[in-house]
């Protein structure tokens, strides 16, 4: 661990990489940097009516997430370790699912420009989950504006992740398939990633656990 600063994670809406964030700073005595999605004006609108609020949505994250990493490069990333829920490149992600191709064209111009000042991280945990997972955790959770997300949505949302973080180089990856384990309610599962977590990571690591016998 002493070499990691920089702990990203990432994962598709519903897949806990909120939960995930909190619980490892709190094992690790890092700083939590988590991402303020409820602050979009029109993230709500989206939900209900896409094409039309699609773009505002996109942007607005785009600028509030770089604000977000610009405050990072103000403390030394190098006195402690950070953990955040989000990386600032999922953005173009969803760009890439919402946007029409005029409108991802000009996203596109914008991102360009910020995204050579952000920091990149360390280490980038991915966590994956299967569509019914994440349909499941997200019901679970029961956000009023995430009610009228389709399954559909997820389905696109997920296999997106998924290739973006198959040809992701850009920094360590560790990849962690969720689908049977429990690191929230089970401490023996969350003890096992913790383990994952302290040896060195390079290039892309894989930790697809088995479902444990009943």
């Amino acid at each position: 661990m002493k070499h990691l600063y920089y702990i990203a994670i990432e994962g598709v809406i519903g897949v806990g990489k909120t939960s995930f964030a909190k619980i490892l700073s709190e094992r690790m005595s890092a700083r939590l940097v988590l991402e303020k999605f409820e602050e979009n004006p029109f993230l709500e609108d989206f939900y209900v009516d896409p094409e039309r609020f699609a773009f505002q949505t996109q942007l607005y994250f785009l600028l509030s997430r770089y604000r977000q990493q610009m405050e990072l490069k103000q403390v030394d990333l190098f006195s402690n370790l950070l953990v955040s829920d989000y990386m600032f490149d999922k953005d173009k992600l969803f760009a890439h699912l919402n946007l029409n191709e005029k409108e991802f064209v000009l996203y596109n111009l914008i991102a360009q420009l910020l995204e050579k000042e952000v920091p990149k991280p360390d280490l980038v945990v991915f966590l994956q989950a299967g569509t019914d997972r994440l349909m499941a955790n997200i019901k679970k959770r029961g956000r009023s504006y995430e009610r009228a997300m389709s399954r559909e949505y997820i389905e696109s949302l997920n296999q997106i992740y998924n290739e973006y973080f198959f040809r992701y180089k850009d920094s360590p990856l560790l990849i962690i398939n969720t689908n049977d384990i429990d690191f929230v309610n089970n401490e023996d599962d969350l003890n096992e990633l913790l383990s994952l977590l302290k040896k060195p990571i390079t290039g892309t690591v894989y930790y697809h656990p088995e479902r444990k016998a009943s």
